[in-house]
């Protein structure tokens, strides 16, 4: 009862979502129309506090409610219904892991999240949901706070910003399971196309080795691995059956005109 899953870009790409930096395909290949002085620009907070609009033209491309969760979120959704899920860290800004269904408690949005956002003045710091961020950009509306009219940022972590502080706050609890790290370079704990790596002066348990080391990768994409994997743990007619389901609930919402509040996307940790 001590998975813990470590997340990113690549689990996402076949919800229709681009990785930032694959060639061709990725996110920073296909910039040209915002006339950024480079494409990372487009997530860097000086840049955004100056000039918003390419930003929020791009997150209507990007809004979460107009994907699905793909096979490998719904994995990680089992793992959890089954008890063995200890934490969900992912990279990624999408939601999907909520829309999947998985517990806020058992999740660490690394990157931040669009499912909240603030006010940037430090003297207001005025707090916004998804539905009221969602209205403004698809409005093609500069989102302004409604007591100071101070710019308000999706609570997604820009180049320039720190992590979340739940981020740090809850490394210790999964100390036992990363076993011996790697000083130089860290080790990647992965599932599915992931870059994060725990962190070495987090207190946990050490020793040099001459090498990053993984007991199993799989070369693969990350839901024909997932799909692979359920079905050595006998789960695969569970999984499919899971992705079906939760995929006809989300198309029938949208039909019903609910399209920017997919079902089971959970809320915060109140």
């Amino acid at each position: 009862k001590n998975v813990v899953c470590m997340v990113g870009a690549g689990i996402s790409t076949s919800a229709g979502i681009p990785d930032f930096r694959s060639p061709g395909t990725g996110l920073y290949s296909n910039l040209q129309s915002y006339d950024l002085p480079y494409p990372e620009a487009i997530f860097e907070i000086g840049y955004f506090k100056k000039h918003p609009e390419p930003f929020f033209a791009l997150a209507r491309e990007l809004y979460p409610g107009q994907f699905k969760p793909t096979v490998c979120h719904y994995f990680m959704r089992l793992l959890q219904d089954k008890g063995l899920l200890l934490r969900c860290y992912t990279q990624n800004i999408d939601t999907l892991e909520r829309v999947a269904g998985l517990d806020p408690e058992l999740l660490v949005e690394a990157h931040g999240t669009f499912f909240t956002s603030h006010c940037l003045r430090p003297s207001c710091r005025q707090r916004y949901d998804l539905a009221w961020m969602r209205e403004r950009i698809f409005s093609s509306l500069v989102p302004k706070c409604e007591k100071c009219q101070g710019l308000v940022k999706p609570d997604i972590v820009f180049f320039g910003e720190n992590l979340p502080s739940r981020f740090f706050a809850l490394l210790e609890s999964v100390s036992g399971v990363w076993g011996v790290l790697n000083e130089h370079p860290h080790p990647q704990a992965e599932l599915g196309g992931c870059s994060l790596s725990p962190p070495s002066s987090a207190g946990l348990t050490k020793l040099t080795l001459g090498f990053p080391c993984r007991d199993v990768a799989w070369l693969g994409d990350c839901d024909s691995g997932c799909l692979a994997l359920a079905e050595l743990l006998g789960w695969k007619d569970e999984l499919e059956e899971l992705v079906r389901s939760e995929h006809a609930a989300i198309d029938a919402e949208r039909e019903d005109g609910d399209g920017g509040h997919p079902r089971k996307l959970r809320g915060d940790r109140d």
